[in-house]
């Protein structure tokens, strides 16, 4: 039974774009595009991509609903080994908006996650410096695992080593 469908799906017209040829040139889907930064293997040149440059931008206006937007779809595109600090920032980004939300709890976990994705890659990530961002986020960790509110400290934000 199991060939006869087999034979039958051989058999099957295809698409016509899965009937083209290795010489065929096919328009180029844009939503396909790899940006500067986010090759399947990481070419580690993220200061080149202008959607990890409007994510950073947001996440530093305390935009943290579309950061995580940008962020995501970064992370969705990369399967490199920058996948999990993109995740990492998206944590972060997505514990900002908890806390906003006064949902202590889901801030707590993802902050967590967040840095324990980020710490690992030293103190540079994705073409931004990283110790600055760490030691905020850990501040405000620590409030929220003491019980208290972490609206005193500064709010978390990206920049490059460069400033």
């Amino acid at each position: 039974m199991l060939c006869l469908i087999e034979e039958v799906l051989a058999k099957a017209p295809q698409p016509q774009s899965a009937q083209a040829t290795p010489g065929d040139h096919l328009p180029e889907d844009p939503s396909e595009q790899t940006l500067p930064g986010n090759g399947p293997q990481g070419d580690g040149n993220w200061r080149a991509n202008p959607q990890l440059g409007e994510a950073i931008a947001l996440f530093n206006r305390g935009e943290w609903y579309a950061c995580h937007d940008l962020i995501e779809d970064l992370w969705h595109q990369c399967q490199g080994p920058d996948r999990q600090a993109l995740q990492g920032l998206l944590q972060i980004a997505v514990a900002q908006l908890h806390l906003e939300r006064k949902n202590f709890r889901g801030a707590t976990m993802l902050m967590g996650e967040g840095l324990g994705r980020l710490k690992p890659y030293g103190s540079e990530a994705l073409g931004l410096e990283l110790p600055p961002l760490l030691a905020a986020v850990s501040r405000r960790l620590q409030a929220l695992q003491q019980g208290l509110e972490p609206g005193e400290g500064p709010l978390p934000r990206l920049g490059s080593p460069q400033g």
